[in-house]
Order: C-alpha cells, then structure tokens, then sequence
C-alpha cells in the first residue's frame, strides 16, 4: 500500500506535500506538533491552521488514526486490550501495559502472520496484510492519547503483536524513525524492542542501522528438532546460522539482544533443554526472557508449573546467564505474549459500553 495518510509521511514528506498545495513550510511543524504531542485527531483540532486549509487536508491528506472498536481491561486495570479497525475496515488488536514507572504499548505489524508457528493464536488465522507504517504509528498515538488522558506517557513501544515485524521491516523501520523524531514524538530510540522469529536477513539488515532499539528473537527452544516443531520457520533459519546472526547483530552494534523463550510444561522447560539453552548463548552479551506459555486454543500444551519455570531460571543463573521471568499480564482477557488475534469480522463486533471506555 502507497503512502496515503498523514501518518505515512515523514516530517520533509509533509513539508513538500504541503508545499505542493501552496503552503509555507512552517506548517509542517505546525502540524507535527499538533499530531505527535498534542494528541490531535483530526485537522478540525488545529486550530493553528485555518480552517480552507484543514478542510483541504481532511480531503486529500487524512490523519489516519485507527478506530477503537472494543476495549477490554484486566481486573487489575493494568492492562488494556484494544481492537482497532483500519481504514480498509481490516482489524488488529494492541495491548497496553501500566507499570509504576513504565507504560508500555504492544503493537501489531501485520494483519494476521505468515509464520505459522504453534505456539501463537495470531499464525492460526492466517495472513491478511502488512500494515503501512502509518498505521503503526497510529497504534503508538492512539495508546499514548489514553496515557495522557490518564495523566501519564506512553514510555515504551514493543513490536510484538500481531505479525512478524521483520517480514513487514521497511514499514517498522519507518515507524520507529517518525516515532523517534525530535520534533515530534520524540521517543528515545532504546525505548524501541523489535521481536522476531529469526528472520536471519533482516537482523543483518537491523545491525547495519544506525537507530539504537532494541532486538529480541523469539528462540523457544535451543535444538532444531523441538524448535521446529513450535516455530516452522526454523527449518528455513535454524539455530546455528541463526546465533551466528545473533553474535555478529551484537558484534557490529554492541547492543544486547534479548532471546524469549515460552515455556511449556514438560516439552521445552526441563533441565536437559536449560542446558542446551545455556551452551549456545554462553558468553553471548543477552539477556534471557522466560515467559509462562499462555494458554492457546487449539494447542494440547500448558503453561510450565512455577517450580519447572524456578528450576529453569536457576540453572541458567547459576551459568553466569542473565535471565527474568516475564510478569504475566491480561491472561484473562488473552492479551498475553501469543495470545493475540481477531476471531470475528469488525462487522460482527460492538462498540463497547460506557463504562468499558477510557
């Protein structure tokens, strides 16, 4: 898909656009404020701008900001589930999440996943479309619009949601750099983590940008045989060249890489795979994320008890391996790691009622 929105241009993109409708260049900054910190959603808002001009942008140049559909909050209210329709009427869900002093937001890169693995609700539906890089970064503004209604900001952006990111690169790429911007958003570029499955080519690409976020590989399993069983893309990029990917990515960047893996009861969580685990990242610069596997329909698997998840983590601490057990967050609502994914149409689907709102 061209680039078609607002929210697809760069911030030059926008000045030459507004110069070939006869404007001056210092609108573009006018707009930019008012999009990536004021939080406007639509040109009626700028009241910067006068009015011939944001009837005429709302024509040929629409924001586009996705539409909240539904919204589903955990019992905690620290976590938020958002379906969002697209223009197209295409739907994708984002998840926000509200620690003490962080407030993270997961966005999605595509429409459903090409990847197949099983371990995730997202692959079984199938793939639809790549999302343009506009409709990732209204994603970002339509979670930190919430935060600031609630008196905080958006402090960092995780691309794990629906999609595999680096198969959609050019689009997050873009996102991340409009998102980045000083003279917009401005979010430091190390509040960016990009997740894949291990598409090797991508993550040399990733190394040679000169953009400080963040990179973490979806491992799950540290031989081929179980690992392609979860991922299938493992038979493509299996482990060897795969952490050859990894060693050169923090060789060339001196950026640590985190690897996640999803732990199942009894299939990946025993002390033989912790140990397989450890003999391929010893004295790699990483960081290991253990995520509880959060239930999937349609998989036979369940979640590792806490004792094999504490037996897992030991083992590898007591090799000198950094690690955390990620918080589990929205299980009840399924926006957890995995967990994401659009069973109805968006014509089947309800605004919420008022006290589901923000």
């Amino acid at each position: 898909m061209s680039d078609r929105t607002l929210l697809d241009l760069k911030f030059d993109a926008l000045r030459d656009r507004l110069t070939e409708l006869g404007q001056p260049s210092y609108r573009t900054g006018q707009i930019w404020q008012a999009v990536y910190r004021d939080m406007a959603v639509s040109y009626s808002d700028i009241t910067t701008l006068p009015i011939a001009l944001r009837d005429t942008l709302a024509v040929v140049l629409p924001i586009g900001l996705p539409t909240a559909v539904a919204v589903q909050k955990s019992r905690n209210l620290r976590t938020r589930k958002t379906l969002l329709r697209l223009a197209d009427d295409e739907a994708i869900e984002i998840v926000s999440m509200h620690y003490d002093r962080r407030h993270t937001v997961c966005v999605s890169t595509q429409a459903g996943c090409a990847m197949g693995c099983h371990i995730c609700a997202t692959g079984q539906g199938g793939f639809r479309r790549d999302l343009t890089a506009g409709e990732i970064v209204g994603q970002v503004l339509h979670a930190a619009r919430i935060c600031q209604e609630d008196g905080q900001r958006l402090t960092h952006v995780v691309y794990m949601g629906m999609g595999e990111p680096f198969a959609n690169y050019d689009a997050v790429l873009a996102s991340i750099r409009t998102l980045n911007d000083p003279r917009g958003f401005a979010l430091g570029a190390r509040s960016f983590t990009v997740s894949t499955v291990g598409l090797i080519p991508e993550i040399e690409r990733f190394a040679g940008e000169d953009l400080q976020a963040n990179l973490a590989v979806s491992l799950h399993a540290a031989n081929d045989r179980l690992r392609s069983q979860l991922l299938p893309i493992n038979s493509t990029y299996p482990l060897a060249p795969l952490l050859r990917a990894c060693r050169s990515y923090i060789a060339r960047t001196h950026r640590r890489i985190t690897f996640e893996i999803a732990l199942i009861s009894d299939v990946n969580d025993t002390e033989a795979c912790a140990k397989e685990l450890i003999r391929w990242v010893r004295g790699l610069r990483c960081h290991i994320n253990l995520i509880p596997f959060n239930p999937v329909a349609g998989t036979p698997w369940k979640r590792s008890p806490d004792a094999h998840v504490l037996r897992f983590s030991n083992l590898l601490e007591r090799a000198g391996i950094p690690v955390t057990v990620r918080v589990r967050r929205g299980i009840e609502i399924e926006a957890g790691c995995g967990q994401l994914r659009t069973s109805k149409g968006t014509n089947d689907l309800q605004t919420p009622p008022p006290n589901n709102e923000p």
